[in-house]
């Protein structure tokens, strides 16, 4: 009965779940019932046009991938599918179940008793907790331990989330808003590890160029929209190689000339969608900030949602973007690496996202963070390859997007998967004595160190606008220790 409750919430998808859900949260708050109402629909809308656009970016950037990726010659024998296998091997999972009410119930008790300041609403995404636990139950055969190893990743990103709130406020510009969010949190500490050490760097740290320097310099042709389309056109040609070779001029012009429009199209449209989803989020989230005033003086929370909606941040974008062909290169030069990627390629977004806001915007170091940060994921993606295949296996699980071309590989994984390296870790550390114990237990010390060097960074980082707004209760010394 559980189980086929839980499979017919998730059923529901995101776009109805997150109005049910901030509907009832409002009314918890004592919203009122209009309020509420109207809130939830316009978190249900944002997240449709949210979808519409990151499905667009999806549809023409996939394509275009993997024919330049032909061009180069890639032959890997693990294919990047796309997130939407994992989360699927995930709810598919025996133990899924029991982890959804866990990590909310885990979620409840952590706020409740002031450990954490994130309630995490976004329970589709739920699936990254899931997927640690169904890695370590397909490796162990302990559904104790896929519980107990999906609740300390959980807690883990929570805490990230707690920690990294100040700049989703201060950088992306959304108060009370935090993302717990596996595969984009859980690099931050690393990058702000990589961005601490650059700034030290002579040369590196006096280069510098932002969205808005460029517009400042270029006039119109900085602006967003010609970014995009000049992004996509040169996604465009690199992919429309084969059809010059083959003096194709017409059908090379129109692959620029599309990508180039579509590329101008997400970075202008994206901000607006999400506006959509914040116009119904921010009065929620404060509601939920007086609400908590009242009766846990002094302890704010933070609304968890998708790092989706901070996508669209232009210097996110344009760095994501730019790594679409240097993504491909890496994978051909990497030793090591058996991960082609294909379908995950139009969401470098998510994976770059804290390379470029450890740096705040500076395009140039975030560049280089997130092509330093492209190498343990395609080594971790290749790792979870064959325990992946196997839940898609045990599951009857088939990469529906990509089906024709996953049918010629005999392995199955993704960049997104390759993300998640708090999930590899816990996985690794659940299996004492096995090679991949010990590299684990390494990238684990390098990971608490790095967190713990740069645990006073974002303090540092926005101590200007804090201290010009007259208060520090997003940023306190609890936060600091985290």
């Amino acid at each position: 009965m559980l189980e086929a409750t839980v499979r017919y919430i998730l059923d529901l998808g995101a776009p109805v779940m997150m109005p049910i859900f901030i509907t009832l949260f409002g009314l918890v708050l004592k919203q009122g019932m209009a309020r509420s109402l109207r809130a939830g629909l316009t978190v249900g809308v944002g997240f449709v046009a949210i979808g519409l656009v990151v499905g667009l970016l999806i549809g023409v950037v996939g394509p275009r991938s993997m024919a330049f990726a032909s061009v180069l010659g890639l032959k890997l024998d693990v294919l990047d599918v796309g997130w939407p296998m994992g989360a699927a091997v995930s709810f598919a999972s025996p133990i899924s179940a029991a982890l959804i009410p866990s990590v909310f119930v885990l979620n409840v008790i952590l706020v409740a008793t002031r450990v954490t300041r994130t309630v995490d609403v976004d329970l589709w995404n739920y699936w990254h907790f899931i997927y640690t636990g169904a890695l370590i139950h397909a490796a162990t055969h302990s559904i104790v331990l896929g519980v107990v190893g999906a609740c300390i990743t959980a807690f883990i990103v929570f805490k990230l989330a707690d920690w990294t709130a100040p700049a989703i406020e201060h950088h992306f510009g959304l108060p009370g808003i935090s993302l717990p969010h596996t595969e984009s949190v859980n690099w931050a500490p690393l990058m702000y590890a990589l961005e601490r050490i650059e700034r030290r760097i002579p040369g590196l740290s006096k280069l510098e160029i932002r969205p808005e320097t460029i517009r400042g310099r270029l006039g119109i042709m900085g602006e967003p929209i010609f970014m995009g389309a000049a992004l996509g056109a040169l996604i465009g040609a690199l992919g429309g190689i084969s059809l010059w070779r083959e003096h194709r001029y017409g059908a090379w012009f129109k692959e620029v000339s599309t990508l180039a429009v579509t590329m101008a199209a997400v970075l202008i449209v994206l901000p607006k969608v999400v506006a959509i989803l914040m116009e119904g989020l921010i009065p929620v989230s404060e509601g939920a900030r007086e609400y908590l005033r009242k009766r846990l003086p002094g302890h704010d929370l933070f609304i968890g949602l998708d790092a989706a909606v901070v996508f669209g941040h232009p210097a996110n974008m344009a760095v994501a973007l730019l790594c679409v062909p240097i993504m491909l290169v890496v994978a051909v030069l990497l030793p090591g690496n058996r991960l082609l990627p294909f379908a995950d390629l139009a969401t470098l977004p998510c994976f770059v996202l804290w390379a470029v806001a450890a740096s705040r915007g500076n395009m140039v170091r975030g560049l280089v963070n997130a092509i330093l940060v492209m190498v343990p994921i395609l080594w971790i993606g290749t790792s979870l390859g064959p325990l992946t295949t196997e839940l898609a296996h045990t599951a009857g699980v088939r990469p529906e997007a990509t089906t024709q071309l996953a049918s010629q590989y005999q392995e199955w994984s993704a960049l997104d998967l390759g993300s998640h390296i708090l999930p590899w870790i816990v996985l690794n550390l659940f299996q004492p004595g096995t090679p991949g114990f010990w590299r684990a237990l390494a990238v684990g010390v390098i990971y608490a160190g790095a967190w713990y060097w740069v645990r006073g960074e974002m303090r540092a980082q926005y101590r200007n606008e804090i201290d010009e707004l007259g208060g520090t209760n997003d940023i306190d010394e609890t936060d600091e220790d985290s």
